[in-house]
């Protein structure tokens, strides 16, 4: 299998999603059963990280991933990359995230480690978790 990135997933769960593809399907295809992940200091197992997908999905309409700086070495893999979501309600933000990741055998994320700084965008973005 070949390994996933930030893009593909981000995709697939959020930002451009197939409507014949279920989001807990769209986790299993990047993210191993024992996922976990840390962002900005705050620690979140897979469920619930399917948990926030879902209530992100609730809220974004459309986005897109632009990669900056991308890395892999065997398991290890880190980029640099900004994610511009747009609402339901028309508002737009950016977010600019460091990410640090590690990969399960099968090329799906076991470990992300993440911090991310709001770019555009209302205060409110931070607090409705579009930017944790």
């Amino acid at each position: 299998m070949t390994a996933t990135d930030i893009t593909r997933a981000l995709n697939d769960l959020l930002l451009a999603p197939d409507p014949d593809l279920p989001l807990d399907e769209a986790v299993d295809r990047h993210f191993t059963p024992d996922y976990r992940q840390r962002t900005n200091g705050v620690w979140s197992d897979r469920a619930a990280f399917v948990q926030h997908m879902t209530r992100l999905r609730s809220l974004v309409r459309s986005g897109h991933v632009e990669v900056h700086d991308e890395l892999r070495d065997g398991a290890r893999y880190a980029d640099r990359h900004t994610v511009t979501v747009t609402r339901h309600d028309g508002r737009t933000s950016r977010t600019e995230v460091y990410l640090f990741a590690r990969f399960a055998a099968d090329g799906r994320f076991e470990l992300v480690e993440e911090t991310t700084l709001l770019v555009s965008g209302d205060e409110d973005d931070r607090n409705l978790g579009l930017v944790r």
